[in-house]
């Protein structure tokens, strides 16, 4: 039974590594988010439990690339938190990938059902 549990961690961290750039880009979608709660929000789906190592390296790289963007801001007597945002390039980007990820869903669905 191990050996089966191991296979089904792999091929969780598998998927999602192909789909947490699309999950970020989507989470970012709907509203600018701080660090933290980005990450609580994303541990709130039971295949996204990433760490704070996965999701921040991530994010400089989608910040590099354009996609999107961070500002800092503080808000009372709280610390300053990082809030970050879409740019219209990363806009762009996740209907594309949106697109995409739909079109997979279908023909895996298609293959699986056959």
């Amino acid at each position: 039974m191990a050996k089966q549990d191991n296979f089904n961690e792999k091929w969780d961290v598998q998927l999602r590594k192909g789909t947490l750039e699309l999950v970020i880009l989507a989470a970012l979608h709907q509203k600018e988010r701080y660090g933290l709660e980005l990450l609580k929000y994303l541990h709130s789906f039971e295949t996204m439990q990433i760490t704070e190592g996965t999701l921040y390296p991530l994010m400089d790289r989608l910040k590099r690339d354009g996609l999107i963007d961070a500002y800092w801001n503080q808000e009372g007597d709280s610390r300053p938190r990082k809030y970050y945002l879409l740019t219209e390039t990363g806009r762009h980007k996740q209907q594309v990938l949106v697109e995409r990820w739909r079109r997979s869903v279908l023909d895996i669905e298609s293959i699986l059902s056959q």
